[in-house]
């Protein structure tokens, strides 16, 4: 519990510290005009409160990841709580801050805008399609997992019983994508926030008046989990891949556009985006311990399962046993209402990309339908291979995962080009650490997953040290050489 403790003084003091720094190595600037203002049109560009703001874009981003993942990357053992501390404060608060902050300097612009803007037109048009079939992955895993919690609940985990609550499920993410941000989001997200943050308070506190004897980081950092599913798996990459949203998530990337559009003042980018992450971190951190205690100290047995639970089973057990009915009611409903919300925005995000490529208006009620009709009609498809291959959910995640964290790539090599052209600062560091190690992250998992290359996994080591620093010789090369072109071509 020493360890937990530790970790999550880090997180809070992340945020106060290196978030200050990061904050002042942007420059927000509270008299600039936000395109909440400049853009409003009563359905995408809506001013709303900051504290709305930050309960949105904190469901937005949650998802199933801080909790599934953190889950999973339990399995690994204490790693899991350095991973979220560091990957949390350095990458993926740092990554969120950005693409929210540049996408407010360039009037709500969408990922592949941004990437566009600072890494090219090529990339851009890359960044799209990925982008795109991203969010359609994650609109069809956050249909199936919460019908999964629903249907277990209701129905015994029938077939039935499941395809009823992603019926349901599907309906409303249909509604949500297409009314204005404020109707159904703006609305019901913050009931939702509570709901979700409720949850993680009310299992730190049973950790805390349980505290349990849970494996420390100084026991080891290697692979602790060889019968409970992880046996084989190599720390690097596969933790950094498992644990997606609770440290970095290139799905994030999609969402903070979203919230981008509706802040009032520029100085509300910290708490609303580094902050939001931070508090998803200690989500994950509270799970990761929770789940500790569930496989490594006796846990599964008080609460009815065994070692090698899934992680839905892991949550709605630990939720039933640790905080009654009341209490599990509500955190369920936090488990639940997380993966859905993060699925309609998903969707929504997928309709603005598309828009904005296309130069297609979004007021209009039939342009919006050009648009969510074929997205819709792919997510179905994308949906029935998930129910009717009994493989299908697992190997349409593990796509997810990689897709997630390269997605994160490509953002945090935009904010690095951002800070190094356009801000001509030495700060570029901050972004460009964590661009170099989650390329090395993605490439390798590429390299020795089974659903990539199949490489012998003892190869991690070398292929990401290489790749490492590969991409940092390359991008200091390609800044030298263009600030030299830069002063050839001054008169």
């Amino acid at each position: 519990m020493i360890s937990f403790i530790l970790s999550l003084l880090a997180l809070i003091a992340g945020y106060f510290l290196y978030g200050k720094f990061v904050e002042r190595v942007f420059g927000p600037d509270p008299k600039r005009i936000t395109p909440a203002i400049s853009k409003a049109d009563g359905m995408d560009y809506i001013a709303m409160p900051a504290w709305k703001v930050y309960m949105i874009q904190f469901l937005n981003i949650a998802g199933t990841g801080p909790i599934f993942g953190a889950i999973m990357g339990a399995k690994f053992g204490p790693a899991s709580y350095l991973w979220i501390v560091f990957g949390c404060i350095f990458a993926g608060a740092v990554h969120d801050y950005f693409t929210g902050m540049l996408s407010v300097r360039n009037g709500g612009a969408g990922l592949p805008e941004l990437v566009g803007t600072y890494l090219g037109n090529g990339t851009k048009k890359v960044m799209l399609v990925f982008s795109v079939l991203l969010l359609l992955l994650v609109g069809t895993v956050f249909v199936y997992s919460p019908a999964l919690i629903l249907g277990d609940i209701a129905g015994n985990g029938t077939r039935n019983s499941i395809m009823l609550w992603v019926i349901i499920i599907f309906i409303y993410y249909i509604c949500a994508t297409m009314l204005p941000i404020d109707k159904i989001i703006g609305k019901i997200y913050p009931v939702f926030s509570f709901a979700l943050l409720f949850m993680a308070f009310a299992l730190m506190c049973g950790l805390l008046i349980k505290w349990p004897s849970i494996p420390e980081i100084w026991d080891g950092l290697g692979n602790m989990g060889p019968t409970v599913g992880v046996k084989g798996q190599p720390i690097f990459p596969c933790l950094f891949i498992t644990i997606a949203c609770g440290a970095i998530s290139g799905f994030h990337a999609t969402q903070s556009p979203l919230m981008a559009r509706c802040l009032k003042n520029e100085k509300q980018g910290r708490p609303i985006f580094y902050g939001a992450m931070i508090t998803e971190g200690i989500v994950a951190l509270i799970w990761a311990a929770v789940s500790s205690y569930f496989f490594f100290s006796g846990g599964a047995g008080q609460v009815g399962s065994d070692i090698s639970a899934a992680a839905p089973t892991v949550v709605t057990k630990v939720s039933e046993g640790w905080l009654g009915l009341f209490g599990g009611i509500l955190a369920i409903l936090g488990v639940v209402a997380a993966p859905v919300t993060s699925g309609d925005t998903a969707f929504r995000s997928a309709r603005l990309i598309i828009a904005d490529f296309i130069k297609l208006e979004q007021k209009t009620i039939s342009k919006r339908l050009y648009i969510c009709i074929p997205v819709f009609l792919a997510a179905s498809l994308l949906l029935w291979y998930n129910i009717e291959d009994k493989n299908g959910f697992n190997t349409i995640w593990r796509y997810f995962g990689w897709a997630n964290q390269t997605l994160a790539v490509f953002t945090l090599w935009t904010a690095t080009v951002y800070l190094a052209l356009v801000k001509k600062g030495r700060y570029y560091f901050i972004t460009l650490i964590p661009a170099s190690f989650m390329t090395s992250v993605c490439l390798t998992y590429i390299c020795i997953d089974k659903i990539g290359f199949g490489l012998p996994a003892s190869w991690n080591t070398v292929i990401g040290t290489v790749t490492f620093i590969l991409s940092m010789i390359l991008f200091l090369t390609w800044k030298f050489n263009h600030e030299k072109k830069e002063k050839c071509t001054l008169p």
